[in-house]
């Protein structure tokens, strides 16, 4: 009896110490929703003039209000764009009162440092910021700019217009499935190339004509079906009875269309078509493109399994086919993101990203033997992003990040190299993530630059880095005032004791370090990019109203998510499942040792898609560590979702290794407190995912919370998914009722 009396005191001790998840927290949490309004003086939307000598950027002032600016490179003048007198003088035009909303100007163009045009009012508009004067251009025709497209919609490439020769003399179309040419503007001359296309193996509309107009090429396409996603509107707002809805919606080891190139002389009818045995098992045949002597074709070869990647020739004149360029990897090969190529005509070179030494690079090559010239770039840090190819003084502009080797290997930086790989240069020396906006020539950039924990700063540079002005620096004083304090970055060593990881800490503004915290993990640990914020955020996926509850909210890059070394990134093959969580246990450990109030023992995790897939994994895998997880529109079995986000890291074909990641084969597992949350319209990540997940835990007698949201789509369940997640949280890591939603 007096143990029990002891365990319960003990119990009562530690959640009144905590005092946490009261009204007053779930108040401010709510006013800390707004926070990321008082961030001030950030230029946005910035825009170029075509001869690159003036740019224009909006930022946001205090009161609700937005300025545009127009500046004149050149002299580094600086000119408001007076809203208020635009206004004026567009209702007098128009003949009616208005005001100009802060996001007034679509399509705005800068045509110099005195001129811009923009559309408002369905007309285009000229405002004179000289003379202070507004001229109606026209009148526009007000259209629907609602995307209403499919992500994932198959289009019916056997269709297509004719598509007419470069002297223009010519057109080529399909028609029945094979390829017909005529001359243009005569019906009567029309001839047919091909014979054997058929409904099942037709030839492509995509033709390509060589550039001396005698020869065109064009695939023939062995078809495959399309695998159709069916979901149910519950509650449609134009009826009472449901709907049902189909999307394209191919999945792992579904069977893929096969292209098989081909080259016909229009006037001898002569064809050449690929070797099929050097092309097989294509997961996608991509970039077509006529040599500039018009002896052949290249395009780009993904085989299935992504393990090999080639960019190919088909030759005109002796019908050969062979790889020029190839990449093969033992796991993967980043395809969808890494990939890079620059065809150098005059020269005969091609610029191509390679991750063949470990690291994503730059390397050159012969374009027509494949022959190696010589590697760009090289290192123990990455390339991001190729941003220019100036081919006249054979420079490259790049990003990249990890070139510095005592900051955070994620921040970018912007360099210039020369193709031989000589002279890099770096354009932007401030320790930080910048993000530059270039004119037409490159010659000129806008540079803005923060850190996590540093507020945002622009700059205009040349291309040689030198500051040429200063712009804005950010004015977070009332962010300041609220209490706010900068995320602290934080890196300890991964599983292996020597890689560094690295992530961020949130803290509660009402922090107390004698209080004791349970740590809640936002996890995203898609392998295709990585997810820790670089750049200044007020409030980071809404993870500092979190905190306000009463917990450390923290948010990792564990090892198997990109942009650091091919070995890093490998983790993921085949392995979904692991999602890092050895080294976000480990950094968590070295977090909690440096903090002790970060209480290890009630740990939380909640995600979305791929996240929703990785928060249940932390229940099911490691339920020893985290206690905890709200997954919403997860990923819960690799063979449910898109085939090209899958077999990317998973594999082809698919194989055990699908059921060894799969939260529903493993449901099984489930220890801890677990809420699914799913949209009935999520056509990302097919929700029968979810479902299948919620079948398989009542049939193992898991108790689980699951939310379906009607009409919702790919999301983490909105206002009421929000609102679920940090009640669910409060009471299972807290030991606290949350209060009443009308309370606050």
């Amino acid at each position: 009896m007096k143990l029990l009396f002891t365990i319960a005191l003990l119990t009562l001790l530690q959640f009144s110490v905590r005092a946490q998840g009261t009204l007053e927290d779930y108040k401010r949490a709510k006013e800390t929703a707004t926070i990321s309004q008082k961030v001030y003086k950030v230029p946005q939307q910035i825009v170029w003039s075509e001869d690159g000598q003036s740019f224009s950027y909006r930022v946001k002032l205090k009161d609700n209000k937005n300025e545009l600016y127009v500046i004149d490179a050149a002299t580094t003048r600086k000119a408001v764009v007076h809203a208020e007198e635009i206004a004026r003088q567009m209702s007098l035009l128009l003949s009616k009162p208005l005001v100009l909303e802060n996001s007034w100007g679509k399509a705005m163009k800068v045509l110099n440092a005195n001129e811009i045009e923009f559309e408002e009012q369905d007309a285009k508009w000229n405002w004179n910021l000289k003379a202070n004067t507004l001229t109606k251009l026209a009148d526009t025709i007000n259209k629907n700019t609602e995307n209403t497209n499919y992500w994932g919609t198959r289009w019916d490439d056997s269709r297509g217009n004719p598509v007419d020769s470069p002297d223009k003399l010519h057109t080529a179309y399909i028609k029945n499935s094979n390829v017909y040419f005529s001359k243009k503007g005569d019906d009567k001359s029309e001839k047919q190339l091909t014979f054997d296309g058929t409904a099942g193996e037709y030839y492509a509309a995509q033709i390509h004509w060589s550039n001396d107009s005698k020869k065109i090429a064009v695939s023939k396409i062995r078809k495959a079906e399309v695998r159709q996603l069916t979901l149910i509107e519950s509650s449609p707002t134009d009826q009472l009875q449901p709907k049902t809805h189909t999307r394209d919606y191919v999945k792992p080891g579904d069977a893929l269309p096969q292209h098989y190139p081909t080259i016909i002389d229009i006037e001898s009818g002569k064809t050449v078509a690929v070797d099929p045995t050097q092309v097989y098992n294509q997961y996608a045949l991509i970039h077509t493109t006529w040599r500039p002597d018009n002896s052949g074709i290249t395009f780009e070869y993904n085989q299935r399994g992504h393990q090999y990647y080639a960019v190919m020739e088909l030759s005109a004149i002796d019908g050969k086919t062979k790889p020029i360029i190839v990449e093969t990897s033992p796991t993967f090969i980043d395809y969808y993101l890494k990939k890079y190529r620059h065809d150098v005509e005059k020269t005969s070179e091609t610029i191509w990203t390679s991750e063949r030494d470990g690291w994503n690079h730059l390397y050159l090559f012969d374009s027509k033997t494949g022959n190696l010239k010589n590697q760009i770039t090289k290192g123990d840090w990455v390339v991001r992003r190729v941003v220019h190819v100036n081919e006249e003084d054979r420079k490259i502009i790049f990003e990249a990040s990890g070139t510095t080797k005592s900051e955070d290997p994620y921040l970018i930086r912007y360099y210039s190299i020369g193709f031989d790989g000589k002279n890099r240069q770096e354009l932007t020396p401030e320790w930080a993530n910048h993000q530059a906006s270039f004119n037409k020539n490159h010659s000129m950039f806008v540079d803005v630059f923060s850190r996590t924990d540093q507020a945002p700063e622009a700059v205009l540079r040349n291309a040689e880095g030198k500051l040429l002005m200063q712009l804005e620096k950010a004015d977070i004083t009332e962010l300041e005032a609220t209490g706010w304090k900068a995320p602290e970055i934080f890196s300890s060593v991964g599983r292996d004791g020597q890689t560094d990881i690295w992530g961020i800490i949130i803290r509660p503004k009402n922090f107390d370090p004698a209080k004791k915290y349970p740590v809640i993990e936002y996890i995203y640990a898609g392998p295709h990019s990585s997810f820790v914020p670089k750049s200044f955020y007020a409030n980071p996926s809404g993870m500092y109203e979190l905190a306000e509850l009463g917990f450390i909210v923290v948010q990792i890059d564990g090892m198997g998510t990109s942009n650091r070394s091919k070995a890093f990134h490998d983790v993921a093959w085949k392995n979904l499942k692991d999602a890092g969580f050895p080294d976000r246990i480990a950094w968590m450990n070295a977090a909690a040792k440096k903090y002790p109030y970060m209480d290890l023992e009630h740990v939380g995790i909640y995600g979305t898609s791929a996240g929703g897939q990785s928060s249940t994994g932390a229940v099911l895998f490691h339920p020893e560590f985290y206690k905890v997880a709200v997954s919403s529109c997860g990923c819960h079995d690799n063979r449910m979702d898109k085939i090209w986000w899958n077999e990317q890291w998973m594999g082809w074909p698919i194989g055990p290794q699908y059921s060894a990641c799969s939260n529903v084969d493993n449901a099984h597992r489930l220890e801890g407190k677990l809420m699914l949350i799913v949209g009935e319209m999520d056509d990302n990540v097919d929700p029968a995912s979810t479902y299948q997940l919620v079948n398989q835990l009542i049939k193992q007698g898991k108790d689980h919370e699951f939310i379906m949201v009607p009409g919702m789509g790919h999301s983490s369940g909105g206002d009421y998914g929000e609102k679920k997640r940090r009640d669910f949280f409060v009471k299972n890591l807290l030991g606290v009722d949350p209060p009443a939603w009308n309370q606050y």
